[in-house]
């Protein structure tokens, strides 16, 4: 399996240090909001990596930090006047319940920063012992950057071009504009824990670093999260790891790539900030997440209302694709006869290209391709009377359902129940576009007894009311079923 490596800007072939476990570190949110589309796609891109080494029968420790001490958190409790663990806690608790909707697994450990307060302090006295770190009269404690000598390179970036843009903050007694804080002295007003250097708080870089060797010990495999903490906070959490344990912290670094919103970056200040519990108000969970896996995760992403319907129309005709071969494979007769043997070498291409796609860098988006050709394979089967009723069909449909549960264990997505599925997205299409559910069953009942009647100009009347409504009406010989146009 190839995986590129943020550190060293390549793939590599990924074998993990200790035989067949893999250790994984991905940094989790600061809960002091509800989670945006950036924190999903950070999710559903671990969790798809977590499920697929799994399913490649790895053992895996998967660890995600939760951040319940820092300047946001602090600030909001101050403003709504109530404790950073009040909201924290309820934070936290919307994420999870935000993330069972995604049908995120959930890692092995999932360490708060709060409860490690004592390996952060031992950490930094590390880092004093050794110079690397020091602390002032006001009782902070700073790292001192240039003692690292490979600081940047995770980023890319260089220390001359850092010096130029770093400024010492009013109230800061930095020995360098580039040092970073490792502890920070309390104030009035903030949670704090007794330390060598007062009562104080842990920089947001310290913890990863603490809970990470704690859990994992150091090197371990994979350190993960969204590009925009490769610099400073990956950066930080390499350089103060190495420097106190004289190792190798991460082996491979992985970074997703930005969720933009109609090409613009995604902001509060924008205007376009967009939250997981607000999408999922017009689409269903499983929609959001097939959207996120439509890219290669280091890809930018660029969600709009045309995308997400795309998604949602992919969905759909897995889902109608799946249904329709369940539906064959009710039969209790087959005949004998022979399928065209391309089509079985095309299922056979499918099934090694959706492998070499998830082994290349984890490609969702070319795995997914895979999906839809046999999708595509199946509709050619199900729409030639002939070859739908060969029990070599039969064995193509329970190939491809078998395939289909498969991969989608491992993307997190085409395990539900077909029918149940189908009708859930009906519904909230019809939600989008303002229908009545229960007005357009009542004209469906109307209709069908129009037609019981033989008053078939009041029948097609009906159907031109529904048509209008954006409704479209199927008749089956089981009955008449509709559907969203």
């Amino acid at each position: 399996m190839q995986l590129y490596n943020t550190i060293t800007r390549e793939k590599q072939e990924f074998t993990p240090l200790q035989d067949n476990h893999v250790r994984m570190y991905v940094c989790g949110i600061t809960a002091y909001d509800y989670c945006h589309i950036g924190h999903a796609r950070s999710c559903v891109v671990f969790d798809v990596l977590y499920r697929y080494l799994l399913a490649k029968d790895y053992k895996v420790t998967f660890v995600r930090n939760f951040t319940d001490v820092d300047d946001k958190i602090i600030n909001r409790a101050n403003k709504e006047h109530t404790t950073s663990d009040a909201i924290a806690t309820t934070y936290i608790n919307a994420f999870y319940e935000d993330m069972d909707k995604l049908s995120i697994k959930r890692p092995n450990v999932e360490p708060k920063a709060t409860e490690h307060i004592p390996e952060m302090i031992q950490l930094v006295e590390q880092l004093i012992q050794k110079g690397h770190a020091y602390a002032t009269d006001k009782g902070d404690v700073y790292y001192r950057v240039r003692t690292f000598d490979s600081y940047g390179k995770l980023s890319g970036r260089h220390i001359e071009d850092l010096q130029s843009g770093a400024r010492i903050a009013p109230g800061e007694d930095k020995e360098d504009p580039l040092d970073f804080a490792l502890w920070k002295a309390a104030k009035p007003g903030e949670p704090s824990w007794e330390s060598p250097w007062g009562l104080g708080r842990p920089g947001w870089h310290l913890e990863c670093s603490a809970m990470s060797k704690k859990y994992l010990d150091m090197p371990f495999d994979i350190h993960g999260g969204g590009q925009d903490l490769s610099f400073p906070h990956h950066e930080n959490e390499r350089a103060q790891s190495e420097a106190a344990y004289g190792v190798e912290f991460s082996r491979f670094w992985i970074h997703n790539g930005f969720v933009q919103i109609n090409a613009e970056k995604m902001s509060k200040s924008l205007g376009n900030f967009t939250t997981i519990r607000n999408i999922f108000q017009s689409y269903l969970p499983e929609v959001l997440r097939f959207f996120l896996l439509t890219k290669h995760y280091r890809s930018p992403l660029d969600y709009s209302t045309e995308a997400i319907d795309e998604a949602e129309k992919g969905v759909r005709r897995i889902y109608t694709t799946k249904a329709l071969m369940e539906a064959e494979l009710q039969r209790s007769t087959w005949k004998q006869s022979p399928l065209p043997p391309e089509l079985t070498a095309e299922l056979d291409q499918a099934e090694q290209g959706w492998t070499r796609a998830m082994e290349d860098d984890l490609n969702t988006a070319g795995a997914l391709g895979h999906v839809f050709t046999l999708a595509r394979l199946a509709n050619r089967i199900l729409e030639n009377k002939k070859w739908k009723k060969s029990d070599q069909a039969r064995e193509i449909f329970e190939r491809i359902l078998a395939d289909l549960n498969t991969w989608g264990n491992i993307l997190g997505i085409f395990t539900q129940e077909s029918s149940g599925l189908l009708t859930q997205l009906r519904t909230m299409r019809a939600q989008r576009k303002g229908i009545d559910e229960s007005r357009v069953l009542d004209l469906m009942d109307q209709r069908a007894q129009a037609r019981k009647d033989k008053d078939f100009a009041r029948a097609d009347a009906i159907r031109d009311q529904l048509t209008a409504m954006e409704v479209t009406i199927h008749d089956t010989p089981q009955g008449a079923t509709w559907d969203v146009i």
